[in-house]
């Protein structure tokens, strides 16, 4: 042996980090080093000879692996592998391992080196990554609550969770690649969000934001962000991690409770400056009788003389100072109200002409009354008052003319939906002008006695307030909409009263009216069930006098009786209405004549004790006359 082959040797037996040794052709081992005897735990004599499958496990013996990797090598000049080995104790250990055929000059393989190294401690930390990037990947897959996604430094999606998926409605497949800027709305995008929020998290590691996003359909939700830039331990910049969860709910129920705080802050302050109204007109009521009964006296005690032009004028005065009183004691909810059960379609027809004439010549008036208005309990006369009040309101708000609409409808209302009302059945009155509309500030005013926006001299400040009072003491609510320069619409919420059951306040159990309607043709039959329909009664029907009549003979709960003056079948409206009469004198009774009325009366004796509404007829015209009749 040479010395360099010496010094070679004593290299490769002084190693003790890897195992190197000899296999002759058939994979017996023929040398062994430290490094071998230290993690294999044979020593020399108890290897040398034997072959190297010994350290294989039992299923890889089973597969051949052994001879494989021989074959490999010998085929191919080289073999690399991994896996798992044994030791003399019979414990295992992770392998990494290198096999060359060793070849004479000529090519003959005369052996194999084979060099393994114990990996152990690497594949363990490799696995212990492994398993927590798997964990990692799993929990990440399976929050639905949060949408958790990677983005590159350009904002391109790299991955995507089940989260994601559910909250955008996107699937893997469709969103990996493209920018995350696709969830933005179009006005977002045209402001250049996405990209401000990029730059954010890269100047400052971090960007926090809400705001509304879109959906794979197309619907918005609103979304709380955040969105970290990541760095590697150089502090180079490889992506961004984004989180997005949907707060739609939680702004839902932020902004109703805000809206709940604002009516119960805002009813406070009504009820407080309510109370302090009140109590002022009660001690200028009081004041006011004292000079009135003053200026009696002296009335009287002065008859012809001259100072009673200076006692008239201020009799004048104390008159609209208690008028003053009046308006102030509606708006602290103090004034008395007869207050009775009535259908608010009807006390609108009837009190429609006035209405039309106080909205003036330059203003279009549209009435949108809906059929089967449930009925309400409420003072008759001040809801007219009401109605005129909003009306004028309406038409100074559109100087130049315009369009005023009056609308009823039945409503479902859930727990603080208007206001600090209850849930359940309410009738909502609406007036809705095209006028110049209201700011925010004035709005949040507009109810206070005295606050106005009219020139000096043009209102006393006290119209919406009075509306207000009346409306809060009768149980309900209202409601302004307003947009400057959109118009105003100022809703009226009363209680419904329930038809089949007690009402609150005493009132006695009401019904709807029953009406019978006498008429032989069928297109007026229609439009006239239509009309009482819209006011809200159940209506019966009839071809002719003597059906109607049949119908009247077994029905005892009929309420208003309304014929055609000429029918078929030998009997007139006139005849109808004389032998109804007969049967309840308590029936109201109305006849539709083409004629004019006092004709009518001439040629018909005794005709006068009926109404009489000519044709063509309108809601309003039923309505008055149904309100004569009652």
């Amino acid at each position: 042996m040479t010395g360099y082959e010496q010094r070679f040797e004593l290299l490769v037996a002084s190693i003790t980090d890897y195992a190197i040794y000899m296999l002759d052709p058939e994979g017996h081992v023929s040398s062994w080093n430290a490094g071998a005897q230290r993690f294999k735990g044979y020593a020399a004599q108890d290897v040398i000879g034997s072959h190297f499958s010994r350290f294989y496990t039992d299923e890889d013996r089973a597969a051949g692996l052994p001879q494989l990797a021989l074959r490999a090598a010998r085929e191919e000049g080289r073999f690399e592998g991994e896996g798992w080995r044994v030791r003399k104790d019979g414990t295992r250990f992770w392998a990494t391992v290198v096999i060359d055929p060793i070849r004479t000059p000529d090519g003959t393989l005369v052996g194999f080196a084979k060099i393994t190294r114990d990996t152990t401690d690497r594949m363990t930390a490799q696995e212990a990554l492994r398993e927590s990037e798997q964990r990692f990947r799993l929990l990440v897959q399976g929050v639905t609550d949060y949408a958790l996604y990677m983005l590159s430094p350009q904002g391109v999606i790299t991955n995507w969770n089940a989260g994601a998926q559910r909250i955008k409605g996107f699937a893997e497949d469709e969103v990996v690649g493209s920018h995350f800027s696709r969830f933005f709305t179009d006005e977002d995008r045209a402001a250049g969000l996405p990209e401000q929020a990029l730059e954010t998290a890269r100047q400052s590691g971090r960007h926090e934001s809400e705001g509304w996003r879109v959906r794979r359909d197309g619907t918005r939700f609103f979304a709380h962000a955040v969105l970290d830039a990541i760095r590697d331990e150089r502090g180079t910049l490889i992506g961004f991690a984004k989180i997005t969860r949907d707060i739609s709910e939680q702004r839902k129920a932020a902004e109703s409770l805000e809206q709940t705080r604002n009516a119960l802050f805002q009813a406070q302050k009504m009820e407080a400056i309510g109370q302090l109204t009140g109590g002022i007109a009660h001690d200028f009521n009081n004041l006011l009788a004292v000079l009135s009964s003053g200026i009696d006296i002296l009335h009287a005690q002065q008859p012809g003389s001259t100072a009673n032009r200076v006692l008239d004028s201020m009799r004048r005065a104390v008159e609209r100072g208690a008028l003053l009183t009046q308006q102030l004691l509606s708006f602290a909810r103090q004034q008395p109200l007869a207050a009775a059960t009535h259908q608010l379609n009807t006390l609108v027809g009837a009190f429609e002409p006035v209405l039309r004439r106080a909205s003036g010549p330059q203003v279009s008036f549209l009435f949108d009354l809906a059929p089967r208005l449930a009925s309400v309990s409420v003072d008759e006369a001040r809801f007219e008052a009401t109605l005129l009040n909003l009306v004028v309101n309406a038409r100074d708000a559109m100087p130049d003319g315009g369009t005023l609409a009056l609308e009823t409808r039945n409503v479902e209302l859930a727990a603080n939906q208007v206001g600090a009302l209850p849930p359940g059945r309410y009738v909502c009155v609406t007036v809705r002008d095209t006028g110049t509309g209201m700011p925010p500030e004035v709005v949040s005013r507009a109810f206070e006695p005295f606050f106005t926006t009219k020139p000096v001299g043009k209102g006393t400040g006290l119209g919406l307030s009075q509306v207000y009072g009346f409306i809060a003491q009768s149980g309900g609510d209202v409601v302004i909409e307003t947009a400057l320069g959109k118009g105003t619409s100022i809703s009226l919420y009363l209680p419904a009263v329930e038809e089949a059951g007690p009402v609150d306040a005493g009132l006695p159990a009401v019904r709807s009216e029953r009406v019978l309607i006498a008429e032989d043709d069928k297109l007026v039959m229609a439009v006239a069930c239509e009309l009482f329909e819209t006011m809200g009664y159940e209506v019966l029907t009839a071809p002719d006098g003597v059906a109607a009549l049949r119908i009247l003979e077994r029905d005892s709960g009929i309420d208003v009786l309304f014929t055609d003056m000429m029918m078929p079948n030998g009997m007139t409206g006139l005849e109808l209405a004389r032998a109804a009469r007969e049967r309840d004198p308590d029936m109201k009774i109305i006849i539709a004549s083409g004629y004019p009325q006092a004709a009518l009366q001439h040629e018909e004796p005794g005709s006068a004790e009926f109404s009489f509404v000519g044709k063509p007829y309108r809601l309003a015209d039923l309505a008055r006359h149904l309100r004569a009749t009652s």
